[in-house]
């Protein structure tokens, strides 16, 4: 049985949250890329940094990696290989094992060619690669790829809890209105994320089953995406991959 640790957004940049898993006074972090509110926080909550998981190589999330090697020594930093900081390579089913749970590695390329995602029991840190409503800018792979990534993540169980690395959740979800204005579930999540926001409050972790009921992304094999995207793009239908890559361009001129 695998211990439960509770998950923790620390904010940095304008919309980043870099989380903070934690068990009693242990703490490892995902995607640091600024160290000064992550040691902000580990001193506020008295915890020992016990490890830094990456996702990919961006300098949002791991421009804070030096300064915690500095402040934490033979720390072992877990991502790609190619990523300045990393002690300890990872790829398509690594399995890492922390003092308080284990994760299993997931190779999810698209927004970079080396993207990886942290697969806990009950978890899923998945950095650009899935987000609240939305999905990840295709930069390095190609939109094949990256719809190939989001199947893998499609086949975990509906109740894992989704951490993406951004709070996009909002103009997300505008996309997702226009693309399917009539899915009832955008109408309430919407509704609901935008309270949260208002208050200042983080629309995440999603869960896995909401992201399938109301994320286009996760949903182009539905009809309702596949005629939307035909009638925007004025391409008759021709396969999901080309509805998944026509969705990405739509978004990117949103």
């Amino acid at each position: 049985m695998q211990a439960m640790f509770t998950v923790t957004p620390v904010r940095a940049f304008t919309d980043n949250y870099i989380w903070v898993l934690q068990d009693g006074d242990a703490a490892v972090v995902v995607d640091p890329g600024d160290a000064t509110p992550v040691n902000h926080f580990l001193h506020q909550q008295q915890l020992r940094l016990e490890a830094i998981l990456l996702t990919h190589h961006h300098a949002d999330h791991t421009g804070g990696v030096a300064a915690l090697q500095q402040t934490w020594p033979n720390l072992p930093v877990y991502g790609p290989a190619n990523i300045s900081g990393v002690t300890h390579a990872v790829q398509e089913g690594s399995q890492i094992t922390l003092s308080f749970a284990q994760a299993l590695v997931m190779e999810v390329p698209g927004h970079t060619l080396d993207h990886v995602a942290y697969y806990f029991e009950k978890a899923l840190f998945c950095g650009d690669t899935l987000f609240g409503a939305g999905c990840g800018r295709v930069f390095e792979g190609t939109p094949q790829q990256m719809l190939a990534s989001l199947k893998k993540i499609s086949q975990l169980p509906a109740s894992t809890k989704i951490y993406p690395a951004h709070e996009y959740t909002l103009a997300n979800l505008r996309f997702a209105l226009a693309v399917e204005a009539n899915n009832p579930v955008l109408a309430i999540r919407s509704s609901r994320d935008q309270a949260l926001r208002e208050r200042d409050q983080a629309t995440l972790p999603s869960t896995l089953s909401l992201e399938l009921a109301s994320n286009p992304f996760l949903r182009t094999a539905q009809t309702s995406i596949q005629q939307a995207v035909a009638q925007y793009s004025e391409q008759p239908f021709s396969d999901e991959a080309t509805t998944f890559a026509l969705l990405r361009a739509w978004k990117n001129q949103f």
